[in-house]
C-alpha cells in the first residue's frame, strides 16, 4: 500500500507518503490499489481504495484533497477542511490547513511533494510532460510562497526515466526549448526526456532544497503503475500533509 514514507521537521511537521498498487480492493488491469476514478474503474472499489488510504495515513476520508488533473498549470488553494471535498480542476494544490491530505495521482508523470515545515505551508504537484513544460512548479511554488512559504523542501517521486521515455525528435526539441536539461536519449538510443530532471532543475532555479529524488522508474518497476508500459492501468499518489 505504501512505496515510501518521510518525514520534513520543523515548527510544524509535513508527512510525504508515495502509495503503490498492493493491497486495495481493484482488480485486472487496476489491481489492486488504484486511488483512480477516471481510468474505468468500479466506483466502490476506488471508493474502498481511497478510505483505505486515510487509515493507513491517519487521516479521515473527508480530509483527503484530489483534484481533477489535466495537465495544466491551475494550483488549488484550500484555505479550510471544506476545500478538500471540492475536486477542483487543477494540477497541484497548497494548503496552510494542519490535518488535510493533498493528493496527486500519477502513473508516470512526476509527483512533487513541497513543505516549508517554518511557514506551515505545504503543496503537491502533478508534473507531467506538458505541465512541467507550461511551468506548473513555479506556479505552485509562487501560491505556496503568497501563504507564507519562504525556506521550502522538495521530495521528487516515482517516475518514468529518461531510459524509458521515448519521444519523436520533434517533441523532445520542443521541450528542450523551454527546458534544456529535459532533453534525453533512451536506452535504445532514440529521442527521450527526463521530466524528473528538468522539475529538479526548475526547483533549484528557485531556491528549494530537495531532500530526495527517487531512482525508481515506473515503467520498470513492477509495484507501481505505469502508463507506458501497460496503457489500461491504475494510479498511485503522493500524499502530503501538515501535522
Amino acid at each position: 500500500m505504501l512505496h515510501s514514507r518521510f518525514v520534513v521537521p520543523g515548527r510544524s511537521t509535513a508527512h510525504v507518503a508515495f502509495t503503490d498498487r498492493h493491497g486495495g480492493y481493484s482488480s485486472g488491469d487496476f489491481s489492486s490499489f488504484n486511488l483512480a476514478r477516471h481510468v474505468g474503474d468500479d466506483e466502490e472499489l476506488v471508493a474502498a481504495n481511497r478510505s483505505a488510504l486515510a487509515q493507513v495515513l491517519g487521516l479521515s476520508a473527508e480530509r483527503l484533497s484530489f483534484v481533477s488533473q489535466v495537465h495544466g498549470t491551475a494550483v488549488h488553494t484550500l484555505t479550510g477542511p471544506a476545500d478538500a471535498r471540492s475536486g477542483a480542476e487543477a494540477d497541484a494544490q497548497v494548503t496552510a490547513e494542519p490535518g488535510v491530505g493533498l493528493v496527486i495521482m500519477v502513473a508516470d508523470c512526476t509527483p512533487v511533494l513541497l513543505a516549508d515545515t517554518e511557514a506551515g505551508v505545504i503543496g503537491a504537484v502533478h508534473a507531467g510532460r506538458p505541465g512541467m513544460a507550461a511551468g506548473v512548479v513555479p506556479a505552485t511554488l509562487q501560491a505556496m510562497r503568497e501563504l507564507g512559504a519562504a525556506e521550502i523542501h522538495a521530495v521528487i517521486g516515482p517516475s518514468v526515466c529518461p531510459r524509458c521515455y521515448e519521444v519523436p525528435a520533434e517533441l523532445r526539441d520542443e521541450v528542450a526549448g523551454l527546458e534544456p536539461v529535459a532533453a534525453s536519449v533512451s536506452v535504445s538510443g532514440t529521442p527521450a526526456l527526463d521530466v524528473a530532471g528538468a522539475v529538479a532543475e526548475q526547483l533549484r532555479r528557485e531556491g528549494v532544497v530537495i531532500d530526495h529524488f527517487s531512482r525508481t522508474c515506473t515503467r520498470e518497476s513492477e509495484d507501481l503503475y505505469s502508463y507506458r508500459r501497460n496503457r489500461r492501468t491504475g494510479r498511485f499518489a503522493g500524499v502530503i500533509w501538515l501535522q
